[in-house]
Order: C-alpha cells, then structure tokens, then sequence
C-alpha cells in the first residue's frame, strides 16, 4: 500500500488533521539525531490509548511498520522508519507529582527537565540524567533505558520505574499498578504469560548464562532487551514490563509510567583536576568512587584541546602538556557538614593522585555552571568545526572501570589506524563508560568502508579484549542491531530472539532495531548530508532546538526546517524536479512564513545554529528588486508610514464602536479567505495616547535619553483609563530623580526590527545607520544612555553593528544603549521606595530577554522587589507574535501560548500580568484573556 492510500485509510481511526501525509511533513519526519534516514509514508499523531489500539490493527491488518517517537534524539536510528511514525510529541505530555515528590507520574511525551522542574520543590528529580535531558522525552527516555552522568548503573530508567502501563500489539492494555492485571494478563495472554515463565525458569537454572547477565548488568549496558528482568522478577507481568524499558518501541507501547525519584541535593562542590596522563586519571577513578564522588567525568588532552577557546574556560587548559588528562569531579549532600565530611574524604587521597596542580573546589553556582559547560561542550564544539558534508558520531561504550585506562589507549591506537585524527573521547569515567566522537562522511564507498572497519575492530576491542559493552546508554537502534549476539553470545540472544517474536509475530513495532539479521544493518539507509549553507551545514540534527521552537506544534521546528533545506538539494542533485517543486513550495508556508525567528532555538543549540537568521537571508533572497524598494521609500518617510497605520487601527477602533465589537475580525477573517497575507484583527489593538512632554527634573541625579519604540508610538492599552507605557515611563523616572529626554522628530526613527526580520537588507541598513546617526546627536556624543521599551527592539539595535557605516560604527562603539528592564533595575529600583507590594503577579520573559545577557535574571529581580509572590510559567517561551507573525498567522500565536495558558489558568488569580514587549503582551491578553502589561506599569504602581 502506498503513502497516499495509507493516509486515506488511516482516517478511519484519526481526523485528517492529525494525520499528516504532504510531501514536507514526511521529509520533516525521516530525519531523528542520529545518522540513519528512512522517509515514513505517513506520520500520525494520536491523543488517546484507544487510537494507539486501533492503530495496532490497522498495521496488522496492512502490514505495515509501526514506530512510536517522542523527541526524536535518539543517537542510534531507533526512532525513524518507512511505515508509520506515531508522533508522542503533542498530546502525551501529563505529569503528576504523587506522594509529595516520592514519585512523579508522567505520560511519554513529558520534558525530563520539564519533570524535574516539577519536582524541585520537593528537592527531588527522576534518575536517568542523560545529557539530552532538556530536550529529551520520558517516552525516549524510558523506552531506551537512558541513564547520564551521576545516576550510574542502580538509578536508571529501569530501576527507578514503580510501575509502567502498557500496550501490546495484540491491543491488550495493562498496568502493573493494579493487582487485577496481573490475572488478567495470565488469562488474556496465556501463551504469552506461560512462554515468559519458560525463559525466567530456564534463565534461572542455567548458571553460565545467569551469572553473565548478572555481571554484564554490574556495568551501564542497553545492547538487547533487559534480559536482567528474567533475574529481577518471577511475575511474568514484571519481566514483561521491564523488557519494555530498554525496548526501544520495538515490543509495545509505553502508554504511563511512575517514576521512583531521587535526591536532588542542594549542596553541590565542584572541582576539576588535572593529570600527567590519561592512564593516571583513569587510577584515580575507583579511589575518588569510594570517596563519595557523585560525578566523575573523564576528558582526555584532545577533548580539551576542543573547547579551550571557549569563554571562561580555565587558563590552564591552554598549557596543559600534550599527554594530559582531567576529571571533573563533584560531591553532593543535604547539608555543608554532608559535603565536607566528602570533601574531607577526597583530602585523604588526594596525595595518592598524580595532580598537575592542588584541587581547586567551588560551591558558587555558576562557578559551577562553568565547569559543566566545560564537560557538556566538546560534543558540539566537535560538531561545530566538522567539515561540511561530514557528520558526527557519538557513541558510547563501556569497560570495567579497573581497566578503563589501557582500553582508552588502545582506543586512541585504534583512531590513527583509521585516519580519524580529531577524534575525542570523555564520558562518565565512574561507571567505567565512555563516549568517544568521530566526524565521518558517507558519501562515498571508501568512507563507508573505512567506518565499517574501524566498528569492526573498535567491536573486537570492547567484546573479546575487555568484555565490554558496545552500548552504555544510547540503545542498541540500528547501529548496534548486527553486533547483539557478538556481546550477549548465541544462548542469550537466542533469548531475546525469542521475546521479540513472543511479543511481536509479525515484526512491525520498528522492525531493524535490536533484532536485525542483516549484519550491514548498522551502514545501511545512511544520510546524506549535502553542503547546502553555513546554517545547514553545521546542524547536527540533534533535536536540542526543538522544544524551544513556537512553531513546532503547527508546521516547521529548526531541526526540521534543516532536514527539508538539505533534501531539496539532494532532489535537485538528483533530477527529481516534481518533487523538488513540490518541496520548494511547501516550504514558503511551513518553513518561512510561519517561523518567528526568535533565536530562541540557539540558545539551546549545541553549535549555536540560529535558524532565524536563515531564515532571514532566505526571505531576503525571495524578495524582488521592487519589493526591496517599496522598503527602502517605507524607511525614507516612516513618519508616513506611522501615521498610516495609525489611521488604520483608528479607522479599525471606530468600526468596533460603531458595528460592534467582532466587526473587524469578521471583516478581516473574511479578506482573509481572499487574501491570506492580510492581517487578522484583534480586540487587544488600541491607538497609544500621544507622545507626552518631558519633565524638568530639579537636580536629577542622572540624565538619559528615551527611545520609545514605534510600537508603543502606535499601539497603546485596551483599558482606556492607562496612561500608557510612555507615560508610565517619565512618572518612574521622575520618582528616580532621572531627567528624560525624548528625542525631537522621534516619529521617523525605528530599530529596524521589522526590516530585518523580513529581511529587507537595505531599508534595514538605512534605518539603523540613521538612527544611530540621530541618537549620537540627542545622547551628547554618548554621554547619556539610551532606553528603549520594547526588549526586542533593544536587542535589534543592539546587534545592529554590521550593517553600519565605518562612521557610525565608531558612534555605536561609545554608546549604551539598554533595555527598560536593565533600566528599571540598574537605574530606578535603587532610588525609589516600594509603597506597596503586589500579592501574586505572573511573568512572560520575552524572547530578546531570554538571549539578552542577564536580563531575564533582572526581571525577575524587578518582579520579586515589588511582588510577594512571583511566578513564571515553565512553559514561558516564545509565544509565537514576531512583530507581525501573529496577525499574519493566527495559527502560530495559539500553538506557541496554549501550554503557557493552561499553566497561568491552572495556577488560579493573580493581581497582574507582567512581560516587557507590546506585541507579546497583545499575544498573551488574547491567549488568557488577561491584560498583559509592561513591567514598567508594575514598578510605577507599587513605587513613590
């Protein structure tokens, strides 16, 4: 059956919504983090237990394979495929803390770190800690039995599970929270249930093959199923439930789980220490294990070396010798005597170990932020050098932590033999695993070759020399799929053989993965990586932007908007012109139109890809030579531009009062449907009260100039009794002793924003040079400081050095040029005295806050001076506006705020609604149907 009938049939079970079958959509979706590619025929986005059973038959009934995928960044190929992808992404994302934090229920498309947020109250988190954890789903991280850096072999996915609720590919659902399934399941299941019994009777009474996984477990290892299960439990309910942890989708689907949490201490003590050698650092593994370390992180010279340009990185680094090593190293406790008492212990052996230098500890958060940095920056600072075309391999292997150090060598041997020069290798150095990046091409046979050799032998090293694993904790996927039975041996895999074929007969839940026949399974349906743009070519695919992205529930995530860019040069390349055209022309709507280019993706990208500058240039090399110039008149007469608009929301305003409320949305909602790129009307427009007069302060203790952005020249409150956001700004400064000076003709100026972010090069260029221009006249060559009202036009202005005159780049140089919210906490709060504080306010960072540095930490600092109670919903990110976005495309502002609103609304009343950026404000009033204000309105409410 081919992709088309596919999706027609499969809307016996979805809505056609929620199946998505465009040619964009599937070439989104054939990409995950790891190096394999595989196109789905279709992608399916269920919201109930009831779908998913449904969907069980249909593939059984079709024959087609199943793959269920929450974040997609999986290393290894276990979450792409031809059939169907079931994306958990959306509608799965329930999490429930029970028992005052001893347990956290959550469903498998829940954030790990939005989990753990859940739990910091209660000074818990879940086990697994992998480093993907901000990005990463409790679907993916369940189902590949993820640990991390400080959780080792005995808090893991599978031992931190409570109970775990199911789906079978038979359709029968159970859970082992509820004593009833366990019969039910005998009776239900009998060949199942009997078989399970078998294989735990039979693993219990052969001692060779009981006693192999009990030591292979002693060591971080997800090559194959969890066979530990057959050891850990007799319940065959219980052994089931916990091969599926680890099973990589490939047996059922995980539907809920309960997660037996852990400690979060609250106090941490950080050092990094340095040796002569990799070997020596590997010695003082085991003592520093036995004095209590809760994080021993490995990195050997050429790691360092990868990172040691990085800002704030250790001076030290730079002279260490060439065979050097460190280990990063950290103590944790409930209280200082707790940490002491470790750090005492460490002082003991200390002398033993073969230190370049006398440890340095640090319990200053960021200090310790740093060091972390240090740790988690040399995969992407790899990734970020790599030649293009090239793509960058992690994989993660484990020895026995009392050889550790001659396996490392003989790893670096194996390195030069096969050409992989930059290679790089750290990891969690306690549990004896470790990762190691390698860049490697596939676009030619020689090269796969090459790659296909050095596994072989890097295979050989970790089974037969040291009795390794070839997985520590990234899954098995496709990569490791032909080498299960060389690690686990013939009786054991013939085990897992036998679960798999128990479970699923047919082999349609991710068929290849774990149990694969085809020993080139691992350099099979490869990616091609084609060199496309700067952008595109340093992306790894990694996932890490996504959940940043306001788009990513509508049409594109940066990943994704990357995966398309780099198939429409490979169907180029390879003649296919329909669906190159066809690609092309999905693209306008899902890839440029609907992206907000808030930045916000870089923040949380590993080589700091900002997809909205792609996105930028992209718009820019779309535009026609009249279009650029129709911008650049725009620029030159802004004023009339100005009073244009205004005319227009006026004009917009009266049709309301005279026809009635919903008239122009009607009106608007109805061109529309004639005019998609007309804009839709909202009830949070009004017209901004006029520019008001400075005042004359007496002796003002400082003097700086107000740049109020054309938004707030423009657009004002709802409420007509607010005096407006100009106002509000001369009455705080005046209760601060500051002299404002609003510059004359203020009505032609801009920072740019809107000619930037659609990219519009040259009326951009003139804008910003001719305000710079007129700002060095009005601050006195720079004497006094600007400040702007709308965050994002403060981060425009600020970032606009490049597109400056030689002339003007000078005058910028000796300029400040700062944010109303650095304003109001560096200039105002010190000097005015808080009258009275707000009880509850809840705040909205915007997106320039969040990239600006130390912003989003003043406002806050704002925030808690004049309220008693401040929140800031976890769920606070971009919400999708971009200037015009939200008028343009409606759809984008309710994606990116709903799960903002359901958290301020679950949260009950509160005494107001705080952000710092017009538009953002009219996008959340219109999501909560609560006004959103500028902070500024908050200080001068509670201030004399």
């Amino acid at each position: 059956m081919d992709g088309q009938k596919i999706s027609v049939a499969l809307r016996s079970i979805f809505p056609k919504e929620r199946i998505k079958s465009s040619l964009i959509d599937l070439v989104a979706c054939a990409s995950d983090a790891g190096f394999y590619y595989l196109r789905p025929k279709a992608v399916v986005l269920p919201v109930s237990e009831q779908e998913i059973i449904q969907l069980f038959a249909f593939s059984q009934q079709n024959h087609i394979p199943l793959v269920f995928r929450t974040a997609g960044t999986s290393l290894s190929g276990q979450s792409i495929t031809d059939g169907i992808l079931v994306d958990l992404s959306q509608h799965w994302d329930t999490i429930k803390v029970e028992g005052e934090g001893a347990t956290v229920r959550v469903k498998p498309g829940a954030i790990g770190a939005i989990v753990n947020a859940h739990l910091q109250k209660y000074h818990k988190k879940i086990g697994p800690d992998p480093a993907s954890i901000n990005s990463a789903m409790m679907g993916g991280i369940i189902s590949n039995n993820a640990s991390g850096m400080c959780c080792g072999v005995c808090k893991n996915s599978y031992h931190t599970v409570k109970y775990i609720r199911f789906i079978l590919p038979n359709g029968k659902t159970y859970s082992t929270e509820k004593i009833a399934d366990y019969q039910r399941f005998k009776q239900e299941c009998s060949v199942v249930y009997h078989q399970l019994q078998s294989l735990q009777l039979m693993v219990m009474g052969n001692v060779s093959i009981h006693d192999k996984i009990r030591k292979k477990y002693l060591t971080k290892n997800t090559v194959g199923y969890s066979v530990n299960a057959f050891i850990d439990f007799t319940e065959p309910l219980d052994i089931l439930a916990h091969l599926l942890i680890g099973a990589e989708g490939t047996l059922g689907f995980i539907a809920e789980a309960v997660m037996e949490t852990i400690p979060d201490y609250s106090e941490k003590s950080t050092a990094l220490l340095y040796f002569t050698d990799i070997y020596s650092a590997c010695k003082a593994i085991i003592p520093l294990k036995y004095s209590g370390a809760a994080a021993v992180e490995l990195m050997d010279r050429a790691s360092l070396h990868s990172i040691e340009n990085m800002v704030g990185v250790p001076s030290i680094i730079k002279t260490l010798p060439e065979t050097a090593a460190a280990l990063l190293i950290e103590y944790q406790g409930n209280t200082q005597n707790e940490l002491q008492l470790q750090i005492d212990g460490f002082l003991t052996i200390a002398p033993q170990l073969s230190l370049i230098n006398a440890a340095e500890f640090t319990t200053v958060s960021y200090e310790q932020a740093l060091l972390w940095k240090v740790r988690k920056g040399m995969f992407p600072a790899v990734g970020a050098v790599r030649a293009s075309g090239t793509t960058v391999i992690l994989e993660d292997v484990a020895f026995p932590v009392e050889k550790l150090g001659e396996a490392i060598i003989d790893l670096q041997q194996l390195f030069t033999k096969h050409g992989y020069h930059k290679a790089i290798i750290f990891g969690h150095a306690k549990d004896g695993n470790i990762h190691f990046v390698v860049t490697q091409a596939f676009d030619t046979k020689l090269e796969i070759e090459r790659y296909a050799c050095f596994l072989d032998e890097v295979v050989d090293l970790v089974i037969k020399k040291y009795d390794g694993a070839l997985k520590a904790e990234h899954g098995t996927g496709r990569n490791m799929a032909p080498f299960v039975e060389t690690e686990w041996g013939g009786e054991i895999y013939k085990i897992m053989k036998s679960v798999k074929e128990l479970i699923d007969p047919e082999n349609l839940l991710n068929p290849g993965v774990i149990i694969n026949a085809d020993k080139a399974a691992h350099i099979t349906n490869l990616k091609e990586l084609p060199q496309v743009e700067e952008e595109v070519d340093r992306c790894m695919e990694c996932g890490f932007c996504e959940h940043k992205c306001p788009s990513r529930n509508v049409t594109l995530t940066p990943r994704k908007r990357i995966v398309v860019r780099r198939e429409l040069l490979n169907l180029k390349n390879k003649g296919n012109k329909k669906q190159y055209q066809t690609l092309l022309k999905q693209y306008q709507y899902e890839g440029l139109d609907t992206c907000a280019v808030d930045g916000l993706c870089a923040t949380a990208c590993p080589v700091d890809i900002n997809t909205g500058d792609l996105v930028k240039r992209l718009r820019r090399e779309s535009h026609s030579e009249m279009a650029n110039k129709i911008a650049l008149l725009t620029a030159k007469n802004f004023k009339t531009v100005s009073k244009t608009v205004k005319f227009a929301l006026a004009s917009g305003i009266m049709m309301n009062k005279t026809f009635g409320n919903k008239t122009m949305y009607r009106v608007t909602h109805s061109l529309r449907k004639v005019i998609s790129a007309f804009p839709l009307w909202s009830n949070q427009l009004a017209l901004a009260k006029a520019i008001p007069k400075q005042k004359e302060e007496q002796d003002p203790i400082t003097t700086v100039v107000y740049f109020p952005a054309c938004i707030s020249r423009i657009m004002g409150d709802v409420e007509e009794s607010e005096k407006g956001v100009m106002q509000t700004f001369l009455d705080v400064s005046s209760k601060a002793g500051i002299q404002v000076v609003i510059p004359s003709n203020i009505e032609k100026q801009c920072c740019g924003q809107i000619y930037s972010s659609k990219g519009f090069k040259g009326a951009y260029s003139y804008t910003v040079n001719d305000t710079i221009s007129k700002l060095w006249e009005i601050t006195n060559k720079g004497a006094y400081s600007v400040v702007i009202d709308i965050s994002s036009c403060t981060q425009t202005l600020n970032n606009c050095r490049p597109a400056l005159t030689a002339g003007n780049k000078e005058k910028f140089d000796l300029m400040q040029i700062i944010d109303s919210v650095a304003y109001l906490h560096d200039y105002v709060m010190p000097k005015v005295i808080v009258s009275k504080k707000k009880s509850r306010i809840v705040l909205h960072p915007v997106c320039s806050l969040q990239k600006m540095d130390g912003l989003e930490r003043k406002f806050n600092a704002l925030a808690t001076h004049f309220a008693d109670d401040v929140t800031q919903p976890l769920f606070a990110g971009c919400c999708g506006m971009a200037g015009d976005r939200g008028f343009l495309f409606p759809e984008l502002t309710k994606s990116a705020t709903l799960l903002e609103k359901k958290e301020v609304w679950s949260s009950g009343e509160f005494d107001g609604y705080y952000s710092s950026s017009k538009t953002c404000e009219i996008a959340l009033s219109e999501a909560l149907g609560k006004n959103y204000h500028s902070i500024l309105k908050l200080v001068d409410e509670c201030s004399f």
